[in-house]
């Protein structure tokens, strides 16, 4: 029952930010940019009884992401405003995102034996 509780929730939210959005895009564009996802995530964990380590851990994990998702927003964007196909836009920009987070963990590994050498 709580599996459908979240569902429904998280279903009436984004339909609201998508009617938002429809009516005013760039408003709906700033409200999607909220972490929505990530915020009912850690409310949904801290309600089923997860610990403040492991919601510590799940935000630093959202945050590494931050950057390789800016990389998938920045590519549908420009695609899709130089008119290529929103599907081709979205796997161009997903690619991407995976591209730039593997970059991401290599640099990291990197500067990492770098600086405990």
């Amino acid at each position: 029952m709580y599996l459908v509780i979240k569902i429904l929730v998280s279903a009436v939210i984004i339909g609201i930010v998508t009617e938002i959005a429809r009516r005013f895009p760039a408003y709906g564009g700033i409200i999607a940019a909220l972490p929505l996802v990530s915020l009912l995530s850690i409310i949904w964990l801290s309600v089923q009884g997860e610990g403040s380590e492991s919601l510590s851990k799940f935000a630093l994990g959202v945050l590494w992401g931050f950057p390789s998702t800016a990389v998938l927003l920045l590519i549908v964007y420009l695609l899709v405003k130089n008119s290529v196909n929103l599907y081709a836009s979205i796997f161009a920009g997903v690619g991407g995102w995976f591209l730039f987070l593997i970059i991401q963990q290599n640099l990291i590994g990197f500067f990492k034996t770098l600086l405990y050498k």
